[in-house]
């Protein structure tokens, strides 16, 4: 293995740590010897990966973005209609709550909650561009199709994610009375009549 297939591994793996341990315990209460202890490396060699634990917090959401994003864009090349669409992202984003939590508890709990981390290179939704782009081509071929009404995107956005971060905020809190797939039909249902023209 060549050396920068070894170093591009090695990144990949602080940043699933890392991931993990933000989600889990916490932003601020996640330091960088924590993450190098779990890696069993030095913290010394991780400060090589990463300069900063803010640096990595942004390499983070920009990886949870692209995962998620190259997801969506897997939905919007299929060749079925705006509702069924709907369905699936609505299948995929529970199943990614359920299969890596750590991902979605990383945006509820670290990016929305602590901005300032954020505030420098991430301004907008830069560092979560590769999500709302797809999101956007999604509404943007739901309009064109004549199946969605066209409005304002961020109020179609915030309904839309506000929907499945609130059902997957639920779940963490293990306040659903059943598992969160069941709800899958229904949202979907809910989002469409909310959003078709």
């Amino acid at each position: 293995m060549k050396i920068a297939d070894k170093k591009a591994l090695r990144r990949e793996s602080i940043i699933d740590v890392s991931l993990h341990l933000f989600a889990t315990q916490g932003f601020h209460k996640t330091t960088i010897p924590d993450i190098a202890k779990k890696l069993k490396m030095s913290v010394g060699n991780l400060y090589n990966y990463f300069s900063s634990k803010d640096i990595l917090a942004k390499e983070i959401i920009k990886y949870t973005s692209e995962v998620l994003g190259d997801e969506i864009r897997e939905v919007n090349q299929l060749e079925i209609s705006t509702k069924e669409k709907i369905k699936k992202i609505v299948e995929l984003y529970f199943r990614m709550a359920k299969e890596r939590p750590e991902m979605i508890e990383y945006f509820l709990r670290v990016y929305l909650s602590h901005r300032e981390v954020f505030s420098d290179g991430c301004e907008g939704m830069v560092c979560v561009s590769s999500f709302i782009t797809e999101i956007m081509i999604f509404f943007d071929d739901g309009v064109a199709s004549g199946e969605l009404r066209n409005q304002d995107f961020f109020s179609a956005f915030g309904l839309f994610m506000g929907y499945l971060g609130g059902m997957v905020f639920l779940k963490g809190e293990n306040v659903l009375p059943k598992d969160i797939e069941s709800y899958i039909d229904d949202i979907s249902f809910n989002i469409y009549n909310a959003l078709k023209a």
